[in-house]
């Protein structure tokens, strides 16, 4: 099928997720950090994790498990309160490493985790965000306008599925480049201080604000 016979509430529901996906934000330059610091392999595995976190919450929207979810208002505030601290504890982290003047030792460095480890912290970000159960929902619920099938709204969430993954693995691929590494390796310092304030600022946001539909 070619794209201009895909019905336009499909290609609204893409492209919103897409420019979500792809705009900077927690899971995003968390990636970025660890593909210029640790390299492609911990910033792929990282990557995975955000992606299966992505999916995890796609399906839920698809089965009706998010908006079940979102009837709970104390399930909501779990999920905010734990992913407040999570992006407190990143924020901390990377502030550590802004604050010495010597680049982390390789196992001390953000990123240099297993890759378990590394996976389970993308999925993390995901699944203690409350903010992307309402973030599917919407996007589900613009594939199903007035008259549209059911089915319509498994392809939407299996395109977002391929375009989540593109997008994250695609940062980890490009920012693990020798030049981007080179880049940070003389910017290290203002980096982590950069990305300490940026998670710090995302995790008090989430921890004083309202969960979404509240």
């Amino acid at each position: 099928m070619k794209v201009a016979e895909l019905p336009a509430h499909l290609l609204l529901a893409w492209s919103a997720y897409l420019v979500g996906t792809a705009s900077p934000g927690p899971s995003n330059l968390a990636i970025m950090a660890t593909a210029m610091n640790a390299g492609r392999g911990p910033a792929l595995y990282l990557a995975a994790g955000v992606v299966m976190g992505s999916w995890f919450w796609g399906l839920a929207a698809l089965f009706g498990l998010s908006a079940l979810l979102a009837a709970y208002s104390q399930a909501l505030v779990a999920l905010k309160i734990l992913g407040g601290l999570y992006l407190l504890w990143l924020a901390l982290k990377s502030a550590r490493s802004a604050w010495s003047s010597h680049a982390p030792a390789p196992a001390q460095a953000p990123g240099s985790e297993s890759p378990g480890r590394e996976f389970l912290r993308g999925a993390a970000m995901h699944l203690t965000n409350p903010k992307a159960i309402f973030v599917w929902m919407s996007i589900v619920s613009m594939a199903l306008p007035a008259g549209a099938r059911a089915s319509d709204a498994a392809r939407v969430v299996a395109g977002c599925a391929v375009l989540g993954l593109c997008v994250f693995m695609g940062y980890a691929l490009l920012f693990s480049a020798p030049p981007a590494r080179r880049v940070y390796a003389r910017l290290r310092r203002w980096f982590e201080g950069a990305l300490a304030l940026i998670f710090g600022y995302a995790g008090l946001r989430m921890l004083l604000s309202r969960p979404p539909g509240a």
